[in-house]
């Protein structure tokens, strides 16, 4: 895809309320000789998406929430948009017929179903749903494979693996090396870590994300989900997938050679540049994200995990190492921890302990269809809910 007049790339956004979703629409709004939209998906924010309607003009918004559909009217009679409610209107955008790239933004397992629409349909999908390769990674690459759909990753780790990896030969990479900030309680002392609270976990010190994702940067949890998605998307075992922690968040991940070379990839930390690498993939141009500043970064620091302080980690690896339905448990016994967290419910420590408690009690199965993987994640959930009951009960 060049400027200049050339065809410009289609885009179909789900989640486009979401935090990604709306630095994605920033951006397409920046570029408009690049990429033009042509779908919006969002979950209940009605009028967020009317206001998104009427900037943008796509010809199709879905809506989750039918509850939502009178809000969205106006919109739709000045632009002509087609407005679609619940799962299939949500489906139908990230299947559009028009669309040249779906971004798969939706955030947690709401995501799975419409990120395997989009690479059933052919679609190249940039991937900001990392819940769809850690539940069902095996289903999605066969039906990206199937049916001519590509992942490219919209996490910044991710993305810097991708950008590292280009021309490289799988059989010579030693190992990759997925960076992580430590979020807000990196030096907290560990007694007080029981105490803290769902506002100061929020305080992420680097990165502006949503509510959950922000918590999962606060164990730990997000790096290992991370970890299994960098399985499914680049094909290594979880022996050659490491964890460093870098507070600076400028170096976004790193690729070890067989020779002991290094490569890594360094950026300000601004979701938009892995967001414009992957819609514009394979081509580089100008955007808005500005050049680093060697002179400003003084400190590029490198720790090892403490696996007392991040115990989620852990977790995330034992349910690679597990395979089948475990890491679709881990994501939902995850999710229902961190709503319990941010509703006061369970402290900080919680959460790590009820997703040990369900993961000790999941019987991981192969996994054939997406139904198994719902009916897991139903399952898991379940389990978590019980165990926060007899809590509460005892």
């Amino acid at each position: 895809m060049k400027g200049n007049g050339a065809h410009r790339r289609r885009i179909a956004v789900l989640g486009s309320t979401g935090s990604i979703g709306v630095q994605a629409l920033d951006l397409i709004e920046r570029l408009p000789e690049r990429f033009e939209v042509v779908a919006l998906a969002a979950g209940s924010k009605a009028d967020l998406l009317a206001r998104q309607v009427l900037r943008h003009r796509p010809k199709l918004a879905a809506l989750a929430d039918p509850r939502g559909r009178h809000d969205l009217d106006a919109a739709a009679r000045e632009t002509g948009a087609a407005i679609e409610v619940g799962e299939a209107g949500v489906l139908a955008a990230a299947g559009h017929p028009e669309a040249d790239v779906v971004l798969a933004a939706i955030v947690g397992a709401a995501g799975l179903r419409p990120t395997w629409q989009a690479l059933r349909s052919g679609k190249r999908v940039a991937l900001a749903n990392k819940e769809s390769l850690v539940m069902a990674g095996a289903l999605m690459r066969s039906a990206a494979e199937a049916h001519g759909g590509s992942l490219v990753p919209v996490d910044s780790e991710h993305s810097a693996l991708h950008q590292c990896l280009r021309g490289e030969r799988l059989e010579e990479v030693r190992r990759i090396i997925l960076t992580a900030s430590g979020g807000p309680f990196l030096r907290t002392p560990l007694e007080r870590l029981a105490s803290v609270t769902p506002l100061e976990a929020l305080r992420h010190p680097v990165w502006e994300m949503g509510r959950k994702i922000s918590i999962d940067s606060a164990t730990l949890m997000n790096k290992g989900l991370e970890v299994i998605e960098a399985h499914w998307l680049f094909g290594l075992q979880a022996e050659r997938i490491d964890v460093v922690l870098h507070p600076q968040s400028s170096v976004h991940s790193m690729v070890e050679m067989a020779d002991g070379s290094v490569m890594c990839q360094i950026g300000v930390p601004d979701m938009r540049a892995p967001i414009q690498y992957a819609l514009g993939h394979p081509d580089r141009f100008p955007g808005p994200v500005a050049p680093f500043d060697f002179a400003q970064a003084r400190t590029f620091e490198f720790l090892p995990v403490d696996k007392e302080r991040f115990p989620s980690l852990g977790l995330a690896y034992a349910a690679l190492r597990a395979g089948g339905t475990a890491p679709a448990a881990l994501n939902a016994a995850n999710e229902v921890a961190v709503e319990a967290f941010l509703e006061g419910r369970i402290g900080f420590l919680g959460i790590p302990n009820l997703v040990r408690e369900v993961l000790e009690r999941h019987r991981p199965a192969q996994v054939h269809s997406l139904d198994d993987v719902e009916e897991s994640d139903r399952h898991a959930r379940r389990a978590a809910q019980e165990i926060l009951t007899m809590q509460v009960l005892s």
